[in-house]
């Protein structure tokens, strides 16, 4: 799909969950081609929006897709992670809206150099950005007890230690570099595939976090958000996979003013406090239609809260 055909996710309920009132102001955390952000200045005439992203490329394509705006838009090449210090240096300090749209882009998977996908041999890069350490680099490095762990808890990679194991034994003859040379070590350790998803699936993505650090900043961004709001806005969070969205639904449950303490705790010690009300008890997900148009689309899951009074 050519960058510039690219659909947003779930755009309907974004478009429902975030249209502000007159003179508005929105901040898209997670811009990436900024899909989501042009359906909301188009939808409401005199909207602004601060649009954020990570990644120089995905900017610069958002950058071309919203020049019609003009000043009604403010891009940023900055992550998620800092919005609150992004959003009071450019002028939203209270705001009517914040939409989060985590996890990969359609652009950052189907840019064969990127390194994100097994589909194209590439060098084994993952990052979202320009620093950083890249996934080659973390497979070097990284122990194998280390590497169980970020299999199984960011991959859900049932045969964690089978694939560690195989990864530090192929290193030891040669670096792996290439996204080719990671499927390999990991079908030389579960066998071929044998239904829908490759073998090679988990450990790419848990890599993948791993690299970019993921799921670490969600929890502080979604409370930063809560603050930006003004009272009555809404804060819009679209998560693809279970970790994420584990995460977010802790996250505002937590903001809720909800106890989020492990079950059998003796007393609350995580201290919640009543910014946000919940408005998705459960999230919306793709229709079969838009599913049948956009397959990355059929694991999404949207959750909205409002600022309270």
């Amino acid at each position: 799909m050519c960058p510039l055909e690219h659909k947003p996710v779930l755009c309907a309920q974004v478009l429902e969950a975030l249209t502000p009132p007159a003179g508005g102001s929105i901040v898209d955390a997670t811009v990436g081609l900024g899909g989501h952000a042009r359906a909301l200045l188009a939808l409401c005439r005199s909207l602004h929006i601060l649009g954020m992203d990570v990644d120089p490329e995905a900017l610069a394509i958002a950058q071309q897709r919203l020049a019609a705006f003009g000043t009604r838009v403010t891009l940023v090449n900055a992550s998620y992670w800092r919005i609150a210090e992004v959003a009071q240096a450019h002028g939203f300090g209270a705001v009517d809206g914040v939409l989060f749209d985590l996890g990969v882009s359609s652009l950052q998977l189907d840019t064969p150099g990127r390194g994100f996908s097994f589909r194209h041999d590439a060098p084994l890069d993952m990052r979202f950005g320009p620093g950083g350490t890249t996934a080659a680099e973390i497979l070097a490095d990284i122990g194998e007890e280390d590497l169980v762990r970020v299999l199984r808890d960011f991959g859900e990679e049932p045969r964690a230690k089978r694939v560690a194991r195989a990864i530090v034994r192929a290193r030891m003859k040669q670096a792996i570099r290439t996204t080719g040379e990671l499927r390999q070590v990991v079908l030389s350790a579960l066998g071929p595939a044998r239904g829908r998803i490759d073998p090679a699936t988990r450990t790419f993505q848990a890599l993948r976090i791993a690299t970019n650090r993921e799921l670490e900043g969600i929890p502080p961004a979604i409370e930063q958000a809560a603050r930006l709001l003004r009272p009555g806005g809404r804060l819009a969070v679209i998560a693809f996979h279970s970790l994420e969205d584990r995460l977010v639904k802790r996250a505002l449950r937590h903001l809720s003013g909800r106890c989020v303490c492990p079950p059998g705790s003796f007393a609350c010690s995580c201290q919640p406090e009543r910014l946000l009300e919940i408005l998705t008890p459960r999230p919306a997900t793709p229709d079969e239609a838009e599913v049948a148009d956009n397959p990355r689309a059929r694991s999404a899951k949207l959750r909205v809260a409002r600022r309270v009074e």
